[in-house]
Order: structure tokens, then C-alpha cells, then sequence
């Protein structure tokens, strides 16, 4: 049946995901990590990077292309920077070890940076700007992966789906005071999404994959590439910013460029991929000050709110839709496909 899926207790389901997470080898700040991480995403609506995420973990960790046990190390070369070597270990730890540094370091001197290298696939980068933005910095996280995605007018793949976050605190109480908070991948659509649609049996929406011969294609099964965002006429939007997270996390950073990035979901799970992360937390308080910044921005997510929709729509700040699928998910469960359920005991 297509779009079949499970729904699962929050408290059961995160049960699940460290039981596998453990008997894969994971230490246990490793398990924390990464439970913490896709959890954020399947809470929040975005299951492509959820749960549906651990067996693929579990067997490269397994496999050896993950280390279970990774000693990190942290250097400070600036008062402003940082440079974490994530000793191959899953890169949930590390992305939220380098925010954590990152801000800590952004309350002595305004704004702070951590590049990862020698790391691995980190799921949602909106998981590491919330952090940020719940520590009360301007939070952005980003990452490169293997190509899977086309240049403008390319023929072939290059770029990974490289994604970009974003998050920003914002005072009060209430609803509307959760952090605003970005969260997109650099292509059309992750890549994830084309494996979740796969799952659930659905087509892909038009204009964000081709097949093998380079035709649009909204069959999940044969999409051989991603777009762009942008899509085919103005994927040279998508193109430059994929390629500016491949400079920030990889070139900059020590990691491997797309190009020359094993791919994440071929046969070869032994070897480490280096893949590379890159964080920035910014401290209101160094700028105008936090009590103007927080102002400013209640005004503005005020008039955003208030702009007249049109016919049929809602204008949301980025967040309030992740903030309504986390309320709906804590009282009614979170759907899970059934590969991913069976494979965590569900």
C-alpha cells in the first residue's frame, strides 16, 4: 500500500533508535547525539533526515566506515576559531559539540566559528541552529556530502545536496516565541526525500530530479540526479550556494570536496569519508545590542505574520511549520515507514 506507514509513541520510538544505535557498537555520547538529532527531525516533519536514518548508520557503523568510539579534538586557533577533528565518528556529536563551542566562544568575543573535518553524515542541520538559537546565538550550520546533484545545465552529478540552517532566538513566551529557523538542503530536494518517497511509494513533485538520460522524472525509483534549487531555469541559484557549502565546509575546513566523496549509499562502507561540517554563532549583545536586536525582530516577525496571504494560503516564519508538526506529533504519534519500523523492532 502506498504512503503505508507507522505511527510510534515519541518516548517508544527514541527507545528504539538508541537500542539499535547500542547494539551497533556506538559509545554512548555518540548515542546521545544522534538519538538527539534525528529525533529532532522526525519530531518536527522532517523525516527524510529522521529515524529512517539509523539502520543506515548502524551498518556503516558495522561496517567500519563510521568509528563507534571517536575521540575528538579540539583546537583553538583564534580567539574566534576553531578547528574539530571529528575522528570519523557519526557527525551529530560533532556538529553539536562544534555549536556548543562555537557559542560559548561567540559570549567572549561576538561571533565564533568551528570547522569539522573527519567527519560523516550529520542529518538535519536545522538540529545544530536550534541549539545555537536555544543558547540564545544567531546560529547557522552547514555541511557538504558526496554529488548527487547536477550543475546549472550540467550533465552530471557534482555537487552533494550540501545543506544550509539557520536559526535565531527570539524572546517571549507562547507560540510565536520559538526560534526562527531555516533548514534546506542546496538542491531541489535532499536526497533523503527521494529515498523516503521510494518508501512511501510516492512520486516526486516536477522539476527536481532527472534520470539516467537526463529527462525530468517524477518516479523516485529513477531519479539518477538531483536539480538544483532553482530547478532547470534557475538552478544557478541552488548550483553557487551548494558550491559555497562545499567551500565553507569542506575546502576550508581540511574535509573532501563532492567530487571526491565516497558515495553515502554505495557498496563501500569501510572506509571514512571526511566529510565536512562548518558552524558560526554570532552574540546579539556585540551588534545593537540584545534588547534592540530582540525589539527589532518582535516587530518583524510581527509584520511578517500579518502580511495579507493570498487566496487559500498562510504566511509563515520559517519554523512555524515545524513548530505545528512537533505539537501535532506530541499528541498523536509520529509516522514512520514500515522498513524503518520493522528494521527498529516497531
Amino acid at each position: 500500500m502506498q504512503n503505508e506507514v507507522r505511527i510510534v509513541g515519541t518516548a517508544r520510538l527514541e527507545a528504539a533508535v538508541r537500542a539499535a544505535l547500542e547494539a551497533a557498537g556506538a559509545d554512548a555520547p555518540s548515542v546521545a547525539a544522534t538519538t538527539r538529532a534525528v529525533m529532532h527531525a522526525s519530531r518536527h516533519g522532517v523525516d527524510s533526515h529522521g529515524v529512517r536514518l539509523v539502520p543506515h548508520y548502524c551498518k556503516v557503523l558495522r561496517g567500519g566506515r563510521v568509528n563507534p568510539t571517536p575521540a575528538m579534538t579540539l583546537r583553538r586557533t583564534s580567539p574566534a576559531a576553531f578547528s574539530l577533528d571529528a575522528d570519523d565518528g557519526l557527525g551529530h556529536g560533532a556538529a553539536y559539540r562544534a555549536m556548543e563551542v562555537a557559542c560559548e566562544a561567540a559570549g567572549e568575543v561576538g561571533i565564533a566559528a568551528v570547522g569539522i573535518h573527519r567527519s560523516s553524515h550529520f542529518g538535519a542541520a536545522g538540529a545544530y541552529a536550534l541549539a545555537g538559537a536555544e543558547a540564545g546565538r544567531v546560529a547557522l550550520a552547514m555541511a557538504n556530502s558526496d554529488s548527487v546533484v547536477a550543475l546549472h545545465e550540467g550533465a552530471q552529478p557534482f555537487h552533494g545536496t550540501n545543506p544550509f540552517a539557520a536559526g535565531v532566538p527570539v524572546a517571549g513566551t507562547g507560540a510565536g516565541a520559538r526560534p526562527w529557523l531555516l533548514d534546506m538542503a542546496t538542491s531541489s530536494v535532499p536526497l533523503n526525500r527521494v529515498y523516503l518517497y521510494r518508501a512511501l511509494g510516492l512520486a516526486l513533485p516536477a522539476d527536481v530530479a532527472v534520470d539516467a538520460g537526463g529527462a525530468m522524472t517524477a518516479d523516485p525509483h529513477a531519479a539518477a540526479m538531483l536539480m538544483p534549487a532553482g530547478g532547470s531555469q534557475f538552478g544557478f541559484k541552488g548550483a553557487a550556494l551548494g558550491g559555497l557549502m562545499t567551500i565553507l565546509s569542506a575546502v576550508l575546513t581540511g574535509a573532501t570536496a563532492d567530487p571526491f566523496v565516497i558515495p553515502m549509499d554505495g557498496e563501500e562502507i569501510a572506509t571514512p569519508r571526511n566529510i565536512g561540517h562548518f558552524v558560526i554563532a554570532i552574540d546579539p549583545a556585540f551588534f545593537g545590542g540584545a534588547e534592540t536586536f530582540q525589539s527589532a525582530l518582535s516587530a518583524y516577525l510581527a509584520a511578517l505574520r500579518g502580511s495579507t496571504p493570498r487566496e487559500g494560503g498562510t504566511v509563515m516564519a520559517p519554523g512555524d511549520r515545524e513548530w505545528a508538526v512537533e505539537r501535532q506529533r506530541a499528541c498523536d504519534g509520529i509516522p514512520v515507514d514500515l522498513a524503518t519500523a520493522d528494521a527498529l523492532g516497531l
